[in-house]
């Protein structure tokens, strides 16, 4: 394996923590020029690639990332695809997770590395973790084995560890390590050598032209079950109109209660046509629908097993899928199966 010395690189800052820098007079965290950012980090001058970069104007704080963004992400990949050997994107960390999520699931024939990084401390601070976050993620995103990308997947890079996007959660707001892949072992890591685990890694089968799908479905949200849960408030959300997808967050294993209500709203809810995902509210293990009796109704209703995914991916794939013009049956097949090793095989 080796770096490719005179690689190319593009930066896409999108905005988030990393670039932020204290205003003298309020004291408040405000966005700073990229060209600032870079200042704070001569160290990827010494890497030798050739580094360009693109800013989002305005910079974006990641809770404001919408479907738009990621669409413009998606094409802004595309439209420099030939002309750099891998992509770095800048971006805040609260949404971060998301956005890997849906650009895993938009991208077809990707063959590249698209690295996403942040980081907890803003790069102009003394003891921000951002520097080494970018540096690792431009030097990931620039190697190269047998000439072709080592990772090219849609990844995050955070506090020395590689994660395949949409297997990860942030997990920490406090802590540099402020992401985890609970149920998909890292894709590398990062000592005094880059380790890759080539054997987790996905590689195209096919080689063709890259090629982006940004169309999304809006129309879903995510449903937290607890005890407690009040009868009007959820029979009313599943019978909003327009309403087309639901994640369900269950407990364990894919449980809910068997109360009489709960279920016959499910039911109502299956039977028009509503689509229905079932993801655990368990950061680690996944649904196993029909395990337990309590699980075993909601199969029978129609629900949909999001097995081993976390909800940062179960929803972006039901908003993918519901705006590709499917059937309902179509939709249902492909939520229950791998499309970019978002679930276990």
């Amino acid at each position: 394996m080796s770096i490719n010395e005179k690689a190319s690189i593009l930066i896409i800052y999108t905005g988030g923590t990393i670039g932020m820098r204290e205003d003298p007079i309020t004291k408040s965290l405000v966005p700073m020029k990229f060209g600032m950012l870079l200042d704070e980090i001569p160290e990827l001058s010494k890497l030798g690639y050739a580094i360009s970069s693109i800013t989002f104007n305005p910079p974006i704080d990641s809770s404001n990332i919408t479907p738009a963004i990621w669409a413009q992400l998606a094409r802004t990949i595309q439209k420099n695809y030939t002309k750099y050997d891998g992509f770095v994107i800048l971006h805040g960390t609260d949404t971060m997770s998301y956005t890997a999520s849906a650009l895993s699931y938009m991208f077809e024939n990707l063959d590249k590395a698209v690295v996403m990084t942040g980081s907890q401390l803003p790069i102009g601070v003394l003891r921000t973790d951002g520097k080494e976050n970018i540096i690792t993620s431009v030097q990931i995103a620039a190697a190269k084995k047998e000439g072709r990308s080592v990772v090219p997947e849609v990844c995050i890079y955070f506090d020395s560890q590689l994660f395949r996007g949409n297997r990860t959660t942030k997990k920490d707001s406090a802590q540099f390590s402020a992401f985890a892949s609970y149920n998909y072992p890292a894709l590398a890591r990062a000592g005094v050598d880059i380790v890759y685990n080539f054997e987790r890694i996905n590689y195209p089968k096919n080689n063709g032209v890259l090629k982006i799908n940004t169309a999304i479905d809006d129309r879903v949200i995510i449903l937290k079950i607890f005890p407690g849960l009040n009868r009007h408030y959820f029979e009313n959300i599943l019978q909003m109109a327009d309403l087309r997808g639901v994640v369900l967050e269950s407990y364990g294993s894919g449980n809910m209660p068997t109360t009489g209500w709960l279920l016959a709203a499910i039911k109502k809810a299956a039977r028009s046509g509503l689509i229905l995902l079932n993801v655990s509210q368990c950061p680690g293990g996944k649904v196993v629908m029909g395990h337990y009796e309590t699980s075993i109704a909601l199969q029978k209703a129609g629900v949909i097993s999001g097995a081993d995914s976390t909800v940062e991916a179960a929803v972006t794939k039901l908003m993918f899928l519901l705006g590709q013009n499917l059937s309902s049956e179509e939709t249902k097949y492909y939520l229950s199966n791998n499309l970019k090793g978002e679930i276990g095989v």
